[in-house]
């Protein structure tokens, strides 16, 4: 075999390789892709769904009103120029 021949059989089996390489990177993303899916659609369901007690809605909406609340008495102390427990009358 002359040089341009084994150069030429060389960069075919490279070329088998590579798309036997990005058939499999597919295949890998397809997977994931489904996954992500599948846990998006397990998020979603479990934010969804209301429990009464201790689940998982109660905390985000509890945490949600302190927030709220929390922001309240920032801007109750700027806008009166004292503490809130004064405002407040505790005090």
């Amino acid at each position: 075999m002359n040089s341009k021949e084994e150069q030429s059989n060389s960069e075919a089996s490279n070329l088998v390789n590579e798309s036997s390489f990005d058939k499999e990177k597919d295949a890998n993303n397809i997977n994931e892709q489904t996954t992500d899916i599948k846990l998006a659609e397990q998020s979603i369901d479990i934010e969804d769904e209301y429990k009464f007690g201790w689940s998982n809605y109660s905390e985000i909406i509890n945490g949600r009103f302190a927030m709220i609340g929390f922001l309240a008495i920032i801007l109750i102390e700027l806008f009166s120029q004292q503490s809130f427990l004064k405002w407040a009358g505790i005090l």
